[in-house]
């Protein structure tokens, strides 16, 4: 879920662009935020999953596949960066989203009798999961793809965060605001849903395009520090203190940081009013467990990895499989034959 700094982000600091206004650009994606979103969006109209004829699901592929191809055709340089083992001041969250998904079923489940197709759909999205089988699978595919994945040694928007700091990518790209309190330069949204969507519940159909947030346009706009920033993320609640402070909404939270001011003072008034350690969480924000062991390097397409994944596994399409391959192909000879250098850090 991530903590949520949507009512924040000042219109200043934000911009809505085209996939192609990006091109040239590295971006460290948070490959779980991006799998759970295939997993969610790529569904029939009833809630029912893609899977292959011995039922195993494949919305992770599709979307990993030919999203990814979306964004290199574009001029995207895409480098998934994965989650390891997660902090244990996440286990509570961990306990509170499994929780959630039985809850879904359930009402998934009693949507199926009364066939309540919309109901279907909502609860059946909100019971994706992400199993360590569909990401060694996401591994395997991008690996074929000649597209670069990074494993974190433990939380991936920490990681990617990370390696935009570094300058190594120009932002990360993450549906969630977690990079941004991680110290991101810039955060890309909606890379992994940009199109025409439907707006849930409703007859209606938007059109998402990605969306750029500067963190120093965003702590300029607000007055803040990075440091009350992620304070602010506290309050409001984040994975690692699920709720926040009871009570304490965006324009609350922005005041009494500024209000308090002293980063041990923000703290002590948390911690008073909360069980959490809250100090733990803000040095957790400020100096996250991440690794320099990585490179980052496209190469070609392997056709027949690629073929025998997707089509001789998990029963894709292969006309459309061998098109999609082909267009990837021509994308790597146009925009991706090239490896990281330190020119790149500063100019890519």
């Amino acid at each position: 879920m991530g903590v949520n700094l949507r009512e924040l982000i000042a219109s200043e600091a934000k911009k809505e662009v085209d996939l192609r206004d990006l091109k040239g650009r590295i971006i460290a994606l948070d490959a779980y935020n991006m799998l759970y979103q295939f997993l969610a969006a790529i569904r029939q109209p009833d809630g029912t999953p893609l899977m292959d004829r011995e039922g195993r699901i494949t919305s992770h592929l599709s979307g990993l596949f030919y999203r990814t191809i979306n964004m290199v055709e574009e001029g995207i340089k895409p480098v998934y960066v994965f989650d390891g083992s997660p902090p244990e001041m996440k286990k509570a969250e961990i306990e509170k989203r499994l929780e959630a998904k039985l809850e879904a079923t359930r009402k998934y489940r009693e949507a199926v009798e009364t066939r309540d197709i919309e109901s279907m759909r909502k609860y059946a999205q909100a019971t994706a999961r992400l199993t360590s089988e569909m990401v060694e699978e996401a591994k395997l595919l991008l690996k074929a793809m000649g597209i670069p994945y990074i494993q974190a040694p433990q939380e991936g928007e920490a990681q990617a965060a990370y390696i935009a700091r570094k300058g190594d990518a120009w932002a990360s790209g993450s549906q969630d605001y977690d990079s941004i309190l991680f110290g991101a330069p810039r955060l890309v949204r909606n890379l992994g849903i940009t199109g025409r969507r439907k707006l849930p519940g409703k007859d209606v159909y938007i059109d998402i395009k990605p969306e750029i947030i500067e963190l120093n346009l965003l702590l300029r706009a607000l007055d803040l520090s990075r440091e009350q920033l992620i304070l602010i993320g506290i309050l409001l609640g984040t994975d690692y203190n699920p709720g926040g402070l009871k009570g304490v909404g965006s324009k609350t939270a922005l005041k009494l940081v500024k209000t308090l001011g002293g980063i041990d003072e923000i703290i002590e008034y948390i911690e008073a009013r909360t069980e959490v350690d809250v100090r733990k969480i803000f040095d957790y924000f400020m100096n996250p467990v991440v690794t320099d062991d990585y490179d980052i390097l496209w190469s070609q397409p392997d056709e027949k990895s690629i073929y025998k994944i997707l089509v001789e596994t998990h029963d894709f399409n292969p006309t459309r499989v061998e098109k999609a391959v082909e267009r990837l192909r021509k994308a790597y000879r146009e925009n991706l034959k090239a490896r990281v250098t330190s020119l790149d850090r500063w100019f890519g």
